[in-house]
């Protein structure tokens, strides 16, 4: 999809080669490497990213509220030092104080500023009445329901008239039909302009939501997180379900998200592809059952091997977080392929979604043994112990190069459930070891 030109606005916060780590020097993981940005007037911005990609992080640096290991933030051209008092922040989880109203909850975002009472009083009315919650000043939150909760929640950042407003997946908590109603009413502030920020940066896990309210997206990869593409948003008169421009886009995202490995030679340095290939000796195994992909590959063999993702996650009304994932592990495991924002089964997943339980557990072993660079270097290990034994913790020892201590757990009981199901290997979880049973025989070029 070709990039167009972006219209020169200024630019009121930018990132230089921003670079994140956790932990201490013997044990820091990279979250966040080589990520540059700039944040325009007039725009909003659309974030998007797999589950551990960094995109909170990346917004909570932005804010000010985090240090970056390296690279710097600037706003209006300015090193960023400490929480930019020009950004407000709307959360996911509304984040009031349940003793205190509407009102009160408004005016915590104007507890440390110095405005006078007079002028405070009305900004925080203004503010309560532009969100449409007039008349709700005296409500504590426990009388509101979810989608008005969150209103306040708009109305608390908005009173401080920021430049920049920061959302952090403003509408997962609501119910559908209550976050398409806030998202069509913000809108409508926004490009009415009665809302006094500039410019609006939002980081969300709904393609479709980025897809309908950026002007500019921005999809992120994980490990380490990085931005893999920067797309413009459509023209607003595209923005809707049923135009074929929207959904071309929706399918193009979804497209690059369910290739997490694969470069987007446009757009990723030569830098960033050593420092994923270095990362990617093992694949970050998505932590999906294997009674869920079964599923999924049967539903698709249903519908004649082929489906459309949108169209898919809309039928299982499953959000892009959850689908992923399943979709992932079928391209994984070479049981389907994904191609233009379509998967589709592969010759072996039509085998494994058409054989009976044995034969179905003789596919997936197969697959595993032959593409999940764990389960092989688990098998290459105990062919190669003696007693065919090893234990977790030197397996564990050998994650942790490349994955946080708690990913590197979730990693190996991934590992655990797709290995057992195979037949692969068997694992004592009492005495903590993997060990090969006498019963077990190995695809020929296992490991």
């Amino acid at each position: 999809m070709a990039i167009r030109p972006a219209t020169e606005r200024a630019t009121l916060l930018s990132a230089h080669k921003v670079v994140k780590y956790y932990g201490d020097n013997e044990k820091r993981i990279l979250v966040l490497h080589d990520v540059s940005l700039s944040i325009k007037e007039g725009e909003i911005i659309a974030i998007l990213g797999p589950s551990g990609s960094g995109k909170s992080t990346l917004l909570r640096i932005l804010a000010g509220l985090s240090t970056p290991s390296g690279g710097e933030v600037r706003f209006r051209g300015e090193v960023q030092k400490g929480s930019n008092p020009h950004v407000a922040i709307v959360f996911q989880t509304f984040a009031l104080f349940p003793w205190l109203t509407v009102y009160q909850n408004v005016e915590v975002g104007l507890l440390n500023s110095e405005v006078p009472e007079m002028q405070r009083r009305r900004r925080i009315l203004d503010a309560i009445d532009v969100i449409g919650l007039d008349g709700f000043e005296d409500a504590y939150p426990k009388e509101l329901s979810g989608g008005m909760r969150q209103r306040v929640g708009f109305a608390r950042a908005l009173v401080v008239q920021p430049e920049i407003m920061f959302m952090d997946e403003p509408f997962s908590a609501l119910d559908v039909l209550t976050g398409e109603n806030l998202k069509k009413e913000l809108l409508s502030l926004w490009r009415s302009r009665k809302i006094p920020t500039k410019s609006i940066v939002m980081v969300t896990h709904n393609i479709e939501e980025a897809v309908t309210m950026g002007d500019r997206l921005i999809v992120m990869g994980a490990n380490p997180g990085c931005i893999r593409v920067e797309l413009p948003g459509l023209p607003i008169e595209q923005r809707g379900k049923e135009n074929p421009q929207h959904l071309r886009l929706v399918d193009y995202v979804y497209g690059v998200m369910t290739k997490p490995t694969e470069e987007i030679a446009e757009y990723v340095s030569v830098e960033h592809r050593q420092v994923h290939e270095k990362r990617r000796a093992f694949q970050a195994l998505p932590h999906v059952a294997v009674g869920q992909v079964t599923g999924l590959v049967e539903r698709l063999h249903a519908d004649g091997d082929k489906e459309d993702l949108y169209v898919l996650g809309n039928e299982l009304h499953m959000e892009v977080d959850d689908l992923l994932p399943l979709i992932q592990a079928i391209d994984m495991l070479n049981l389907g392929n994904i191609e233009s924002g379509d998967v589709m089964l592969s010759a072996a997943g039509i085998h494994f979604a058409e054989a009976g339980v044995l034969e179905e557990k003789e596919v997936f072993r197969q697959q595993a043994a032959d593409h999940i660079q764990l389960i092989r270097y688990i098998l290459k290990a105990l062919k190669a112990a003696p007693n065919n034994r090893v234990r977790w913790d030197t397996i564990n020892k050998e994650l942790l190069q490349y994955f946080s201590e708690d990913e590197a757990e979730r990693q190996l009981d991934t590992a655990v459930d797709w290995g057992r199901y195979a037949e692969l290997f068997a694992y004592d979880d009492q005495e903590g070891f993997f060990y090969l049973e006498n019963d077990i025989n190995l695809p020929a070029d296992a490991g």
